[in-house]
């Protein structure tokens, strides 16, 4: 692949990853998640984007 960054995906559907989305979003709408995008790499195993 040339210029295009290799990106695995996540299958969301996957009642595992539907129990952590539930988790960041139950953080989001309380108030209690500062950073949202770390929050879901996290849940979801995913590496910050280096720029």
């Amino acid at each position: 692949m040339t210029g295009e960054n290799a990106q695995e995906s996540t299958d969301l559907t996957a009642p595992e990853n539907v129990e952590r989305g539930e988790q960041v979003y139950d953080r989001i709408t309380s108030g209690q998640c500062q950073n949202v995008t770390a929050e879901l790499d996290a849940a979801y195993g995913h590496a910050p984007e280096r720029g």
